[in-house]
C-alpha cells in the first residue's frame, strides 16, 4: 500500500536527521493517514478513503462532492 493521500495528494517527503555535532542521515517524512469510511451522499453508499488529517478536516468542512468526483473517475 502507498503512503499517499487519495483525495489531496499527498505523499512521503525525504530530508535530515540532524545530530548535535551536525552529522546528517537521511530519514523519510510521512504524512499522517487514517482510513475512513466515508457517507457520499452523492453516490448514496460508503466509500473507504485513505486521508491525511488535513484532508478530513477539509472534506468534513466542505463536504463529499470531491471524493465522489475521484469515485465517478475510478481513483478510489
Amino acid at each position: 500500500m502507498s503512503k499517499r493521500c487519495e483525495v489531496s495528494e499527498v505523499g512521503p517527503m525525504t530530508g535530515h536527521n540532524v545530530s548535535h555535532a551536525n552529522n546528517r542521515t537521511p530519514r523519510r517524512f510521512l504524512p499522517n493517514l487514517q482510513s475512513k469510511r466515508i457517507w457520499v451522499q452523492e453516490l448514496k453508499r460508503y466509500v473507504n478513503v485513505k486521508l491525511t488529517s488535513k484532508a478530513l478536516k477539509t472534506v468534513t468542512k466542505n463536504g463529499t462532492a470531491e471524493i465522489a468526483k475521484l469515485v465517478r473517475a475510478g481513483k478510489i
